[in-house]
């Protein structure tokens, strides 16, 4: 794995062991997401869930964000992201948490300083240890939008496996799916008014 842009561009992070259920995500779809944020990314307030080994939150930094809060409950992935963070220099502008993302968030709103985030990266796993399909899309964005996280023009990115279907919280809307191969990307925002 490797930052694909900004000041860290072309430097390499550590990953986690292969026996954890984390899959990071491809330089191609990583690459695309941030091509369609460019515009809001340069000062932006990003919340990563599921955040893994980091790599949307390293990337995120290095294209510059203001400030990242990385949140995962596995132990191995919270040292990881604190590894990589030091090792890029970027612990002054990043926050890790271990936290449970299908449980209630409303502890996260306070690290925005209270005003929400501008971009909410959710890549939660496709799959368990046993290979077994999972759906934690649907119960994590209910959190998200249960605890009022985004910013009032703020996007939530949902990165799914093609068959996993969930609901769209009252409030938000789906305004953009962009498709990879067995991975869809979904965009979503709060409704106009």
């Amino acid at each position: 794995m490797r930052i694909i842009a900004g000041t860290a561009r072309g430097r390499r992070i550590f990953s986690v062991s292969k026996n954890l259920p984390v899959k990071p995500i491809s330089d191609r779809i990583k690459q695309s997401v941030f091509d369609i944020l460019r515009p809001r990314t340069m000062g932006a307030m990003w919340l990563d869930l599921f955040a893994g080994t980091g790599n949307v939150s390293l990337e995120a930094l290095s294209r510059g964000a203001a400030r990242v809060v990385s949140v995962d409950r596995e132990p191995a992935c919270i040292k990881n992201i604190h590894r990589n963070l030091k090792h890029l220099g970027f612990e002054d502008r990043a926050r890790v948490i271990r936290g449970d993302v299908l449980k209630p968030l409303d502890y996260l709103l306070s690290y925005s300083d209270n005003e929400g985030y501008d971009i909410i990266f959710m890549g939660p796993p496709y799959r368990d240890q046993n290979n077994k399909m999972l759906a934690f899309s649907e119960p994590a964005l209910k959190n998200v939008a249960d605890a009022r996280l985004l910013a009032p023009t703020g996007v939530i990115v949902l990165q799914t496996h093609k068959t996993e279907e969930f609901a769209v919280p009252e409030g938000l809307e789906l305004y953009r799916v962009e498709k990879y191969g067995d991975t869809l990307v979904h965009f979503l925002r709060y409704k106009a008014a």
